[in-house]
């Protein structure tokens, strides 16, 4: 065997070694796209919030997000973007601080279902689900989760004019959607979330679970300031 044939086989053996370890251990290389995606989706979550905070037709979003205990902010939900007229999207989601009141994250998430439908026109959404209750909050935090079953989800109010006092307060989950200048429900029901967990080892550095991120604290990012700034002026935060 050649010189050259015999370095290819150690190569080989070596490359399928780490793997194997890899694999036994429960480590998964950070994808090249969970890099370049992680960044970028944190900025684009805080304009889209930015969006819906000077938009007129959305004075219900801006009286109720004051009383939320986190959001889910997809800064593009799509109508039919994956097989069999699936639609989705990937977002961020932060919390406040049971005990501080501070707001902290973002974790990743995507909402992904064949059964739901955007209802306002378009095929491409500006989408915040706003968890009113810690039920709501504690279950978005979990690895994966259906809206509607495992929490109580509804439609919130837009439109200009419309105050929170139509919302229906009662539910965990208000879900708000803007598609270019069109404005309405958006139906979720069934609509599965489960945690990115590629997009959380790729922004933090290492492996983070939504349970490290918002209870342990475990992890950070300076680059989530200007998120969480946004959320905070929201929110009215102080």
């Amino acid at each position: 065997m050649s010189e050259i044939s015999r370095k290819g086989t150690w190569m080989f053996v070596v490359v399928v070694f780490l793997s194997a370890v890899m694999l036994t251990s429960g480590i998964t290389p950070v994808s090249a796209d969970d890099r370049q995606d992680a960044y970028p989706l944190v900025e684009k979550a805080r304009f889209a919030l930015e969006d819906f905070m000077s938009d007129k037709n959305m004075e219900a979003f801006h009286d109720l997000v004051k009383k939320a205990r986190g959001m889910l902010i997809t800064p593009q939900l799509l109508k039919g973007a994956f097989i069999i007229g699936a639609s989705g999207g990937t977002g961020v989601f932060v919390a406040r601080d049971e005990r501080t009141g501070q707001w902290t994250g973002p974790s990743f998430h995507t909402i992904g279902g064949a059964s739901f439908g955007l209802q306002i026109g378009g095929q491409a959404s500006e989408v915040i689900l706003v968890a009113m209750t810690q039920r709501g909050v504690t279950t978005l935090l979990s690895n994966s989760i259906k809206l509607g079953a495992d929490a109580g989800l509804a439609v919130g109010p837009v439109g200009a004019g419309v105050q929170a006092s139509s919302a229906n307060l009662s539910a965990d989950i208000l879900s708000f959607a803007r598609s270019k200048g069109l404005y309405g429900g958006i139906s979720l029901d069934g609509a599965v979330v489960d945690v990115r967990e590629g997009l959380n080892e790729a922004y933090y550095g290492k492996k983070a679970t939504p349970t490290d991120i918002f209870i342990r604290h475990a992890v950070s990012n300076p680059h989530s300031a200007g998120l969480i700034q946004a959320v905070e002026k929201a929110t009215g935060h102080k």
